[in-house]
């Protein structure tokens, strides 16, 4: 199975549940709920958190070239890039670039960027996050 296509099923799973309740989810039964199939879809796919971020990232030569930080969610939905960290240590002196999704692969369990190393990671220029304006913090709704 390809990397984008994990990535893209579990994007979108994460969009549509937001966050995991204590209840089980009956198809139909709750405004924001998954299909049967859209359920068992879930249950074969990863977990981002657990599978994906912090985790190493190779090259063909199986040299470790980078650790992956966080994923980049474009506007319709789809997770159209990583952002892998190269160099430093602990995060601190790192530099983070924003890898297309299409380019990973995943070989028995591990994620691999082909024909990269570590100085052309290095070499690329660095991500920055778009500076925009947060969304005022939520505030409890008052009983009616």
């Amino acid at each position: 199975m390809r990397f984008r296509t994990t990535l893209l099923t579990v994007a979108a799973a994460a969009a549509v549940l937001g966050s995991a309740t204590a209840q089980a989810q009956i198809a139909g039964a709750q405004p924001l709920s998954v299909t049967v199939e859209q359920s068992q879809a879930l249950l074969e796919g990863w977990s981002v958190k657990k599978s994906v971020l912090g985790k190493a990232v190779y090259n063909d030569d199986n040299a470790k070239i980078g650790t992956v930080r966080d994923l980049i969610v474009a506007p319709d939905g789809s997770v159209s890039a990583a952002i892998v960290a190269a160099g430093g240590f602990l995060g601190v002196g790192s530099h983070d670039v924003a890898v297309p999704i299409a380019s990973l692969d995943v070989r028995q369990g591990n994620l691999y960027l082909s024909g990269a190393t570590k100085e052309a990671l290095k070499a690329t220029p660095a991500f920055q996050y778009a500076k925009i304006q947060s969304p005022p913090k939520p505030k409890k709704a008052e009983k009616q």
